[in-house]
């Protein structure tokens, strides 16, 4: 049994079952319960390696008398999967030392307890490889247990307690009670794009310029390469693409869900597979593996990058049917069962069966789709309904690409229960869509981005506020008008550092299939839909700014900074997005503050913790309010947190309001709002000292 006791270790997750998660060049805060019997002094450290490291390093903790905790912290400045754990032992020089100084306030003899310390100090000596060390040690030792020598008491007491001694022992002494906490934690360590990214998604085939006199024509991936030049003015980062594969013709769905399909139609990109190939293939009309690889070069040469649809399913005509027929269900009639959600039918596509009995080559496959579309240059997967697919299926491929692409981002797609959207985030999925785009009453955002932000989900849940989607169309948008679209692209952009729009959105498509419907008329998912992307009404303005102000501002890059503040008016939300994250640990479910004295302390030892690396110019507070009525001029007091930054009742402070370049000078903690949504919906907010 260790002498030693070590628990509630942080970061943690269930245990130690599934990674935590963090952004190259995160200080990673280690927070431990450590104690033992009696008064005896202790030590600890974490101990860490990362992707590539034989041997392990070192961070030392320190104890926190108030939070009766050790702390301590260290820097992940590599992608990939790093390991720690935390070591402990009883500190007997120091022990010893603390009860010899008690001994001498008292005036009480020491000669017995400095030759106990002669023996530490001897044991010490016999593990030193520096013959200058074990010199020193030895000759101190020899000091400290010769009552008879020529050195005085005095002079013997001195030495004892000289920190040049302290610093030979910390280093040379071998504890003989050292305890392990007898398992390794994981931390997934992702590139920057894993936090901070602006996402559009756009379907090629629509990339043409309508033509009202003509039908439209598919457009391919030199038209698509047409557009990247004006997303990267807007400044997305992520352009993300639905399946480019061919399409199924057996079953193939018409114009807005049609059964009858007319000749012309294109059919939905989720029925993957045709004569042309399957997931490894490219639909014929939207151009060759060529021109594919120069529309992901284009976008690289933009700085943004390409993330393709992974849906894990098949058209009747996909290869695999004919191959591989056992990889599917089969019904007892020998026919293939195709995919259902009563009492909605969808023929055009077959499920996998991930059970069958030829699941090991199935896999393999299914992850052979991820290696093939890597070669050309794809490091980001939107994985579409993983929650139909087994957990197990998606921690082992995961890990399988992540293995030799530790850069790969996966972006989960599934709208189901908090529980399976949680355990997709825990065992790698990098980030998940949310319930964002059915939160819009202010009550609902607030409880919900709480919930995202300020509780154990950071360690593990990286939420991407998409404002629509090609299957979500939100009745605020419905009923909003071009004002609601301007709230809800305010709201995504600044609520999370992760946010996207479905193409359409600039131009504020709000046309539902039928009543009460989240489907779009004329759906892009079943037909071509060229636009003019500048049409009169567009919100392309709002995009550019809102998207220039994210890349400008340190505190809309951060994911765990954001609180919510007090608006006299409910229908105005008000918050703030701080500098900086505060350094915080989950245990279990509560939360622990790291003490602002050690953080001081380490931040300020030798060697200097590694600060975040950031392309930000501005690491200024940010002020957020938005008017979440899309119909009506709203005013308000807003409480202003000033004591949280620093600003004293009386002390006037300007706020400038990034949207409009207007400047305000507010006192105290309540100050005036007004927002109409019709001109302004929100403001947001750099908090300038005066």
């Amino acid at each position: 049994m260790d002498h030693v006791v070590i628990e509630c270790v942080s970061p943690e997750l269930d245990a130690g079952r599934h990674p935590v998660k963090r952004i190259v060049g995160d200080t990673v805060w280690v927070g431990a319960d450590i104690f033992k019997e009696g008064h005896d002094v202790l030590a600890a450290q974490a101990i860490y390696r990362g992707p590539g490291d034989t041997d392990w390093s070192f961070a030392p903790l320190t104890y926190d008398f108030d939070s009766d905790r050790w702390y301590g912290a260290f820097t992940v400045d590599r992608i990939g999967r790093w390991r720690f754990t935390v070591e402990a032992w009883t500190d007997r020089f120091v022990t010893w030392r603390s009860e010899l100084k008690k001994k001498l306030d008292a005036g009480q003899q020491i000669h017995t307890e400095l030759a106990e310390g002669a023996e530490l100090i001897r044991a010490a000596s016999r593990s030193a490889r520096s013959p200058a060390a074990r010199a020193s040690l030895t000759m101190t030792a020899k000091i400290l247990a010769d009552r008879r020598g020529d050195m005085s008491i005095e002079r013997r007491i001195e030495r004892a307690l000289d920190d040049d001694l302290l610093g030979l022992m910390r280093e040379h002494y071998r504890a003989d009670d050292l305890t392990r906490l007898p398992r390794e934690l994981v931390i997934t360590v992702d590139r920057e794009r894993a936090r901070f990214a602006s996402w559009y998604e756009m379907f090629p085939r629509s990339q043409t310029a309508p033509t009202p006199d003509a039908p439209p024509h598919p457009g391919t991936f030199a038209d698509a390469s047409a557009r990247l030049p004006r997303l990267a003015e807007l400044g997305f980062d992520v352009v993300y693409l639905p399946p480019i594969h061919p399409i199924g013709r057996t079953f193939r769905k018409g114009k807005n869900n049609s059964l009858r399909p007319e000749e012309d139609d294109v059919g939905s990109p989720w029925a993957i597979g045709n004569e042309h190939g399957g997931h490894t293939a490219i639909e014929p009309s939207l151009g060759t593996f060529e021109s594919f690889d120069a529309f992901v070069a284009t976008a690289r040469d933009l700085r943004m990058e390409v993330a393709l649809d992974y849906a894990l399913q098949c058209s009747p005509d996909h290869p695999w049917v004919t191959e591989h027929p056992d990889w599917f269900f089969i019904r007892p009639d020998g026919s293939i069962k195709y995919a259902e959600n009563p009492p909605k039918k969808y023929q055009d596509i077959y499920p996998l069966n991930f059970w069958c009995d030829d699941r090991q080559a199935l896999w393999d496959a299914c992850r052979d789709i991820f290696l093939f579309w890597i070669g050309h240059g794809v490091k980001i997967f939107r994985v579409d309904n993983p929650h139909t697919k087994p957990l197990v299926f998606w921690e082992w491929v995961i890990g399988e690409v992540q293995r030799d692409h530790p850069d790969v981002i996966f972006f989960a797609e599934a709208f189901t229960r908090p529980k399976r959207m949680n355990a997709l985030a825990k065992l790698g999925f990098t980030m998940s869509y949310t319930y964002f785009t059915w939160k819009n009453s202010p009550t609902e955002l607030r409880d919900y981005l709480s919930e995202l932000t300020q509780t154990p989900m950071v360690e593990y849940y990286r939420g991407n506020l998409f404002a629509n989607t090609p299957d979500i169309l939100h009745e605020y948008l419905v009923n909003g008008g071009r004002p609601a679209f301007r709230v809800r692209l305010l709201l995504a952009a600044t609520l999370s550092p992760l946010y996207g729009i479905y193409s359409g959105y600039e131009l504020c498509e709000n046309v539902p299939a039928r009543p009460s419907s989240e489907e779009y008329l004329d759906s892009e998912k079943y037909q071509l839909r060229p636009r003019n992307y500048e049409a009169e009404g567009n919100i392309n303005g709002d995009i550019e700014r809102l998207n220039a102000i994210r890349r400008a501002q340190t505190a809309l890059q951060r994911y765990a900074n954001l609180t919510f503040h007090s608006s006299e008016n409910p229908t105005i939300l008000f918050y703030r997005k701080s500098a900086n994250e505060p350094p915080v640990q989950w245990v279990g479910s509560r939360r622990q503050d790291i003490p602002e004295a050690i953080v001081e302390s380490l931040e300020s030892s030798e060697p200097r913790l590694p600060t975040v690396p950031s392309t930000a110019a501005s690491t200024g507070e940010i002020l957020v309010a938005v008017n979440t009525d899309p119909r009506h001029v709203q005013e308000t007091m807003v409480h202003v947190p000033i004591h949280e930054m620093e600003i004293d009742d009386d002390e006037p402070y300007t706020v400038h309001d990034l949207l409009t370049g207007a400047r305000y000078t507010w006192r105290g903690v309540r100050n005036y709002v007004r927002l109409d949504p019709a001109d302004q919906p929100g403001h947001v907010l750099l908090v300038e000292r005066v």
